[in-house]
């Protein structure tokens, strides 16, 4: 039985030089055969495609919830959609102001809240709106996941023929080859290490190491990857490597318990020593 599966590298603000990168696979049995890249250089384009007729099931490279100490502090909703809601309702300038005066009433080597994924995922928090800017990719995508209608397992109920799950993509790729630097925006830093790195991590794929599953691309897929020194597209293949890990679980999507307000990130155990 084939699965459509896709992987997103999100932007909280794409344009031409900096789209969004989705990918499109299909799943069968354990090997993930990928399609092809998409490119969006809006966020109305980018939301378009989401409304795709199912079944698919994605995996997207931005946080689904923040901090519930973060939320706690500033008196949002406990509950996911109010307080998303209530989110997406600031602009990018209140959203830093609040989240500002959070750190800045804190100690130092403690300014931001974390939600409980963020330790065994080595993912920053949600609430940082600079190096990376995840808390504006949040406030761009999240709401867009939710009017597009798709279903967010744990988190909110939508079309379940498409399903959101949340993936990192610096999870995995640091799980096939340790800390190693494959990326990097500026060309100064595109070196012929960073190449050599991504070039190991889609043989890595390719060979279904740690338990995922096993990656085929055509030849010019896995030369078009490697020769993205940005690392989105294979980002965005990862994603969509994470996703299709969920697939194949036997229930929920492989999520753990999680914190209903905060979110998880798929392919991520609670318990990091367990695995």
């Amino acid at each position: 039985m084939l699965a459509t599966i896709t992987g997103t590298d999100f932007s909280s603000a794409p344009s031409k030089r900096k789209p969004i990168i989705t990918a499109t696979a299909q799943l069968k049995n354990d090997t993930l055969s990928l399609q092809g890249l998409e490119r969006f250089d809006s966020l109305d384009a980018w939301q378009t495609s989401l409304m795709r007729p199912g079944p698919w099931l994605g995996g997207f490279d931005l946080p689904f919830g923040l901090p519930r100490e973060l939320v706690k502090s500033l008196g949002w909703p406990a509950q996911w959609l109010a307080c998303m809601r209530h989110f997406s309702g600031l602009s990018r300038e209140q959203v830093r102001q609040h989240f500002k005066a959070f750190c800045d009433a804190r100690p130092v080597g403690g300014k931001f809240a974390h939600r409980a994924c963020d330790g065994p995922a080595g993912s920053s928090p949600s609430m940082k709106w600079v190096n990376p800017p995840v808390a504006y990719m949040l406030h761009a995508g999240v709401p867009r996941l939710i009017d597009a209608g798709l279903h967010l397992p744990g988190l909110h109920a939508g079309d379940a023929s498409r399903v959101a799950l949340e993936a990192y993509p610096g999870y995995l790729a640091r799980k096939l080859i340790g800390n190693r630097s494959y990326k990097s925006d500026n060309p100064a830093q595109q070196t012929p290490e960073r190449l050599i790195a991504r070039k190991d991590i889609i043989h890595a794929l390719e060979m279904a190491v740690q338990d995922y599953p096993r990656l085929r691309p055509t030849h010019a897929q896995r030369d078009s990857l490697a020769a993205d020194a940005s690392g989105d597209s294979l980002d965005a293949v990862l994603c969509a490597v994470q996703a299709a890990w969920g697939s194949l679980q036997p229930k929920h999507y492989g999520l753990p318990e999680f914190d209903a307000l905060e979110g998880w990130i798929v392919s991520v155990p609670a318990n990091p020593n367990l695995v």
